[in-house]
């Protein structure tokens, strides 16, 4: 701006004093919002305290195993099967050897392999003991156990059955029941009447196919 005269000097002077009013105003209110700030800062700290950070632990995804479907259709089959499977009422007596022990052995099974079985040829890897069982408990639990073994590839095992003496007249129920149930499982190939050392009459040991493993 050019002064042409005193008034023009009077104007700029003016104008100059009023800038410098409001930069000051400014001034004063840029500091009064700061000093207002830190008042919040200073009163939030008072309430609070001190504030420590969290510590962060690392976080870990969950594995969760997808439960398998249990087939229980397919049990309950399998345990009527092996149910039906088995007769209380099969004349096992035209398919014993009559020998010092009584024996058995599957048709086309070589003969010497009941006397093999006698003599420990094959050792014995199982025993199931039937004592204590009602029928229906031992008749299930022989079919299990014979299965199992089988699947297993267990060859040779033995089932104690007892000597029947606490049974009324003495008479061997059990030992009876247990021939018969074992000439109707298919994988039993022979079987004869344990030594002395392994329950003589009171048990049996079995002979067990081969697995199929096709």
């Amino acid at each position: 701006m050019r002064v042409h005269a005193l008034s023009d000097l009077k104007q700029v002077s003016a104008v100059l004093k009023l800038q410098r009013q409001v930069q000051q105003q400014r001034l004063e209110q840029e500091r009064a919002r700061r000093e207002a700030i830190e008042r919040e800062r200073n009163l939030f700290r008072h309430v609070v305290g001190t504030v420590q950070p969290l510590k962060v632990a690392a976080r870990v995804s969950p594995q969760h195993e997808q439960a398998q479907p249990v087939p229980l259709q397919l049990q309950r089959d399998e345990q009527q099967a092996l149910y039906e499977s088995i007769s209380d009422d099969f004349d096992v007596t035209t398919l014993m050897d009559t020998d010092e022990a009584l024996s058995y052995r599957q048709p086309g099974v070589a003969p010497d392999v009941a006397r093999k079985l006698r003599l420990g040829h094959w050792s014995i890897q199982a025993s199931l003991d039937l004592h204590g069982l009602r029928l229906d408990e031992a008749r299930e639990a022989l079919g299990q156990f014979v299965r199992d073994c089988h699947k297993k590839g267990i060859r040779c095992v033995r089932i104690i059955h007892g000597k029947g003496h606490g049974s009324p007249g003495r008479v061997p129920v059990l030992k009876v029941r247990v021939q018969r149930w074992l000439v109707q499982k298919k994988e039993v190939l022979a079987f004869v009447q344990a030594k002395a050392s392994e329950g003589g009459a009171g048990a049996v040991v079995v002979l067990l196919d081969r697995v199929n493993r096709r």
